[in-house]
């Protein structure tokens, strides 16, 4: 047996309710981001209350001990609320959110994010991203699989999921490009660069923004651009890792979400050294997703303030 049957014998996706938590269906999360100052839990937590909201999670973080920015996450079971989601978003803008100058959101875990990735042609990062969605790890939905490559189709198709073949070379990229956002367009609340080898654009970047996840063979900053390995080899590197962040429109730039390293030594090669990085890359970017997917992740600036 091929090792892409294995995986896709061993991951086949069961229903959704199979694998999610009970609490999952009844859950909400809230995000807040403001200028800190006193009161912002207590009236957070005031108003939940006196709706009929059960918080079964709070995590905060403030920049500075006084006048800094404070960031909130808080999750909150939703049977017994008293107001319809709208409502209750509306009364919360008016009476906490204006009053602390809140950037903030609630999501509901039932309604699952839509997860497109886009790969090119080595597979580590994506078929561990499929494995861990099959067994139910990942809280989204995978939509589609996109490449510039037909060389995956098979492996992704064993998972059921629907592979697009989008070739682009430098005279077609604006009209590939194209073609995958119409593809991606209501099918993707996150997309997800698994080795996918092009640079995107500033205009399709702009589409997604902070909604556009990278896993980078290095860790940042060094070594950009291409063939770190060899880059890491040729400097007798004593650590090699890499980083998972959301694409902006300068090249590898973007807020850092995960990183991860390994301890290497002069006795290893480039090609153990790639084979060690794969097993960090495919870590490193499925622990991103994850986060994402649980709105785990505040971006504020050039950075994130990540909840785990």
């Amino acid at each position: 047996m091929g090792r892409f049957s294995y995986l896709a014998r061993r991951c086949r996706r069961p229903s959704h309710r199979s694998v999610l938590p009970v609490f999952d269906e009844t859950t909400a999360r809230l995000l807040i981001t403001c200028p800190d100052q006193t009161g912002i839990v207590a009236a957070v937590s005031s108003f939940l209350y006196n709706h009929g909201a059960n918080i079964t999670a709070l995590d905060q973080h403030a920049t500075e001990r006084e006048g800094g920015t404070f960031f909130m996450r808080l999750e909150f079971q939703t049977p017994h609320l008293d107001l319809s989601r709208g409502v209750l978003e509306q009364a919360f803008a008016e009476a906490v959110a204006r009053r602390y100058q809140m950037d903030w959101r609630i999501s509901y875990a039932a309604e699952r994010k839509k997860v497109a990735i886009l790969v090119s042609k080595h597979d580590h990062a994506l078929l561990e991203l499929l494995a861990r969605w099959a067994r139910g790890e990942l809280a989204g939905e995978v939509t589609m699989v996109i490449s510039n490559h037909p060389d995956l189709q098979e492996a992704v198709e064993r998972f059921g999921v629907p592979y697009h073949h989008v070739p682009v070379t430098k005279e077609t990229k604006p009209e590939a490009e194209a073609r995958m956002l119409d593809l991606l367009d209501g099918q993707a609340d996150l997309i997800v660069l698994a080795r996918y080898m092009q640079i995107l654009t500033a205009d399709f970047v702009h589409r997604y923004p902070h909604r556009i996840i990278n896993i980078h063979h290095s860790f940042l900053p060094a070594f950009i651009g291409a063939d770190p390995y060899r880059q890491a080899y040729d400097r007798g590197v004593k650590l090699i890792g890499a980083t998972a962040h959301y694409v902006t429109e300068e090249l590898d730039q973007g807020p850092i979400i995960d990183q991860d390293v390994a301890r290497v030594s002069h006795r290893l090669t480039v090609p153990e050294l790639k084979e060690l990085g794969r097993d960090i890359e495919r870590t490193v970017l499925a622990r991103a997703v994850k986060w994402h997917l649980e709105d785990r992740i505040l971006v504020h600036a050039a950075k994130t303030v990540v909840f785990v």
